[in-house]
């Protein structure tokens, strides 16, 4: 089996060929092309692609994708190894991120972070706007 063409790849993958220029700008995809100058794509750039769209799902940055992306060897399908080791990349941040959806979840009904309004309910957890010293904001939600 050869190389896909732009609209294969789109077909299969489920992403537009707007965003398979995208990411391949952005260096995450490799073409080369053919003596037509229509872009060729190896079939390992559908494992690719679908690592980026999961990575991206869960809200790692085309940046940290990149960066993980290149530590793989080039021109061979990543594999469930590779999976787990980009994964295992991305446990501590995911982690962190849940931590502070969590905190804001709990805190939001009853404080909206202090700092940026007042509600009687702020007059007993930041008194005297203790908090809007530290700078304009929610100040408790912007804390690391």
């Amino acid at each position: 089996m050869g190389e896909l063409s732009v609209g294969e790849v789109a077909a299969r993958s489920g992403v537009a060929v707007s965003a398979l220029h995208f990411y391949e700008s952005k260096g995450l995809i490799h073409s080369r092309r053919s003596a037509g100058n229509q872009r060729r794509y190896a079939r390992d750039v559908l494992r690719r692609i679908a690592v980026i769209r999961v990575a991206q799902r869960v809200g790692i940055s085309l940046e940290a994708i990149g960066q993980a992306l290149a530590r793989l060897p080039a021109a061979r399908t990543p594999t469930r190894a590779d999976w787990l080791r980009l994964s295992a990349v991305w446990r501590d941040e995911l982690d962190a991120r849940i931590g502070e959806l969590t905190r804001l979840r709990d805190e939001l009904s009853g404080c909206i972070g202090c700092g940026c309004l007042s509600l009687q309910r702020c007059r007993l957890s930041n008194p005297a706007d203790r908090l809007g010293q530290g700078g304009a904001g929610p100040r408790r939600l912007l804390a690391d």
